[in-house]
């Protein structure tokens, strides 16, 4: 795992922490530069996903140790705020949950935090991580998929996409191995309910075009979130509007 930092050492800390599969350069570098005017900001790169390291993704419980370890040895076990882009949000809440180190403002970016019995998860990573894998290491799509996407191809979908290198190289350092471990410890590992900790404050991007599920998911993991709503898709704001992404982040950390 590596920690990627920017900005003055003496202004707050941020932490960013990518979402499945995605590179944190591909997934925060539009948004970096522009947090640096008031943040001291700390990009995790995740095991496994870091093209300097020869690295497989063990499980969520794993790496969450190592973030909080780096937490607790480089700013004395407190940040001031921590930004989950979906997979990321699910590590906000162990980093909440867990109580090992403290997050004034803990941020969740449209993050799905699905669970699923342990031979349901296994299915589905059956079924997804060829797929998921062959694309996101190639950065292309299979041939015979080629034509049907593009024909759906919108702005949107291309920044999506271009988070997971899909359409400007990929990331063929990533093993299949790291992709597996990481979709199906997500969704096999626990989130309690209605967490709630003194001193911090859970905030939900609740991007509505999603569905109103993810809505109750927020509010059942965590005891009175800040929902922030925005009807847009899946990070949407992050990846479109960087601009008013950033102002809102600086809104909530005041």
């Amino acid at each position: 795992m590596k920690f990627y930092t920017f900005g003055d050492k003496r202004k707050p800390v941020i932490l960013l922490l990518p979402g499945t599969c995605c590179h944190w350069q591909k997934n925060f570098g539009e948004v970096i530069p522009l947090l640096e005017r008031d943040f001291h900001i700390v990009c995790v790169s995740y095991d496994g996903f870091d093209e300097t390291e020869e690295t497989i993704f063990p499980d969520m419980l794993t790496e969450t140790e190592k973030i909080e370890r780096y937490i607790r040895e480089q700013f004395n076990g407190y940040i001031c705020a921590a930004y989950g882009c979906s997979l990321g949000g699910s590590f906000v809440g162990l980093l909440v949950q867990r109580r090992n180190i403290h997050i004034d403002h803990a941020i969740l970016g449209s993050s799905d935090l699905d669970q699923d019995a342990e031979w349901k998860a296994k299915l589905k990573c059956a079924i997804a991580i060829p797929l998921l894998h062959k694309v996101v290491s190639t950065g292309e799509y299979p041939k015979v998929l080629q034509g049907l996407m593009e024909k759906k191809r919108t702005p949107y979908r291309d920044k999506f996409m271009a988070m997971f290198g899909i359409g400007n190289g990929g990331l063929p350092f990533m093993k299949k191995r790291s992709v597996y471990n990481q979709f199906y410890s997500d969704l096999v590992t626990p989130l309690d309910e209605h967490i709630q900790v003194p001193g911090t404050t859970v905030h939900c991007f609740y991007a509505a075009k999603m569905g109103e599920e993810y809505l109750l998911r927020y509010q059942k993991h965590f005891k009175d979130p800040v929902i922030h709503r925005v009807d847009m898709l899946h990070e949407e704001l992050l990846i479109c509007c960087p601009e008013k992404w950033v102002e809102k982040v600086r809104r909530i950390c005041k």
